[in-house]
C-alpha cells in the first residue's frame, strides 16, 4: 500500500496542524499554509482533520497509486487528473493499482492538498508530522519528495467492489457550509497589533487603505509586502516576543512582513497588526506579485468569525458520518491498518462533496527574517 513518486513537483511535503507545545523550546509550529483546505481534504477523505495531508506548491507532482485507495483534492485548482481523467476539487475520488496521479497548470490557487483515507504511513515527531524544511525532520525524511520516493499508505482498499463504491460516493450529496466555500475578500481582515501606537497615523492609513504587493522574497516562514512605508513615530527597541501565524511585523526598512505557517518561535520588529485567522487560508494561496489589502476588525469580530468556522467545521464532519461508514464498510477484507511505530513518518486521509459559499475566523500573530 503505497504510492510512488514520478515526478516531485515544485515543493510538495507532508503538513498536517502544526507542531505545538514546543515553542519554547525553539521549536516551529509550522504546519499546513492553508488550514481550511488541509482540514477539508482530511474530512471529505473521511478522516480527522488532524492526519497529515500533502501540500503542493504551484506546480504538482506526478503520483503512481500502487493500491486501491480513497483520495480527495482541496485548496488551489492545478487541474489535477487520474489516468487522464480530470480530478475534481472537493470531492472523494476512487484511485485503483497502477494509475497514475498528475497535476497540470494552475487554475487558481497557489497551494492544493492530498488526503488519502486512512492517512500517509509517516513517523510523528514531537507529536506532529509536518515537515520542517529547514530543519529538515518531520514528514517524509525531513525533506520534500523526490523521483523515486515510496510513500506508504496506513489503509488500503479491498479490490472487489470498486466501482460500485466509487458510484456511491459519487451519489453521496455533500454540501460544505457556506463559512467554508471562501470566496477571495478584496481586503484581508486585520486586527491592530499591540505596537500599532507606536507608527504614526499615516502609517496605520497607509495599512488599512492602500494596496500592497507580495514580494518574490516571500514563502513559509513569511510574506513580504511591497507598498507605502510604514514609520514609527521615533525609533523603537523592543524585547523579542513569541510570535503567532497572520502578525504583520515592520522592520526597519518599514515593508511589512505578514508571518506564515514557517515562522520562527520570537521576534522583536513591532507588530502593528494581526491578520485574522479566518483569511489567512485566501493569503496563503496568493503568489509573490499578487496584491493585497487590510481592512480592521475589533477582536470580538474576529472571535466571532472564528466561532463560526469552528462550528461549520463540526456540521460538516456530522454530515460527513454516511461517507465515513462506506469507505470503513469497503475496508472488509482489505489489509490492515499499517501504522507502524518505527518505520519512516505519519499522515493523511481524503473524500469531498458539492461547494457552498463562505465564514470567518480569529486572530493570531508573527517572524524577523524571511
Amino acid at each position: 500500500m503505497s504510492l510512488t513518486v514520478l515526478a516531485p513537483g515544485l515543493l510538495s511535503s507532508f503538513q498536517d496542524l502544526g507542531r505545538y507545545g514546543q515553542q519554547h523550546l525553539g521549536v516551529p509550529v509550522g504546519g499546513a499554509m492553508d488550514e481550511r483546505a488541509h482540514r477539508l481534504a482530511n474530512l471529505l477523505a473521511g478522516n480527522t482533520e488532524s492526519e497529515a495531508t500533502l501540500e503542493i506548491t504551484l506546480l504538482g507532482p506526478r503520483l503512481r497509486i500502487d493500491a486501491p485507495c480513497c483520495l480527495a483534492v482541496c485548496g488551489a485548482d492545478l487541474q489535477a487528473t487520474l489516468d487522464g481523467r480530470p480530478v475534481p476539487v472537493n470531492r472523494p475520488i476512487i484511485a485503483r493499482s497502477g494509475e497514475v496521479l498528475k497535476f497540470g497548470a494552475r487554475k487558481s490557487g497557489a497551494r492544493a492538498y492530498l488526503a488519502v483515507h486512512g492517512g500517509f504511513a509517516l513517523e510523528p515527531v514531537l507529536g506532529s508530522c509536518s515537515t520542517n524544511l529547514r530543519g529538515r525532520y518531520g514528514g517524509y525524511q525531513g525533506r520534500a519528495l523526490a523521483v523515486g520516493d515510496i510513500v506508504r499508505l496506513n489503509r488500503g482498499l479491498a479490490g472487489a467492489a470498486l466501482d460500485e463504491l466509487a458510484q456511491e460516493l459519487w451519489n453521496l450529496r455533500i454540501y460544505l457550509p457556506a463559512s467554508l466555500g471562501a470566496p477571495a475578500r478584496p481586503r484581508l481582515r486585520a486586527l491592530r497589533g499591540e505596537h500599532a501606537q507606536l507608527f504614526k497615523a499615516a502609517a496605520l492609513r497607509n495599512l488599512y487603505s492602500a494596496p500592497y504587493r507580495i514580494s518574490p522574497q516571500s514563502e513559509r516562514m513569511g510574506y513580504r509586502l511591497q507598498g507605502p512605508k510604514l514609520e514609527l513615530q521615533r525609533p523603537q527597541q523592543l524585547l523579542s516576543e513569541a510570535t503567532c501565524f497572520g502578525t504583520v511585523q515592520v522592520p526597519a526598512e518599514g515593508q511589512p512582513i505578514v508571518l506564515m505557517a514557517d515562522r520562527q518561535t520570537t521576534g522583536g520588529y513591532p507588530k502593528i497588526a494581526h491578520v485574522a485567522s479566518v483569511d489567512l487560508p485566501q493569503l496563503a494561496q496568493c503568489l509573490p506579485g499578487d496584491s493585497v489589502g487590510f481592512e480592521e476588525i475589533d477582536i470580538a469580530a474576529a472571535q466571532r468569525l472564528d466561532a463560526q468556522r469552528v462550528a461549520a467545521f463540526a456540521r460538516l464532519s456530522q454530515a460527513l458520518a454516511p461517507l465515513r461508514a462506506l469507505l470503513e464498510s469497503a475496508h472488509g477484507g482489505a489489509a490492515a491498518d499499517a501504522r507502524a511505530p518505527a518505520a519512516a513518518d505519519a499522515g493523511t486521509g481524503g473524500a469531498g462533496g458539492n461547494a457552498g459559499a463562505t465564514e470567518p475566523s480569529s486572530t493570531e500573530a508573527g517572524p524577523d527574517h524571511v
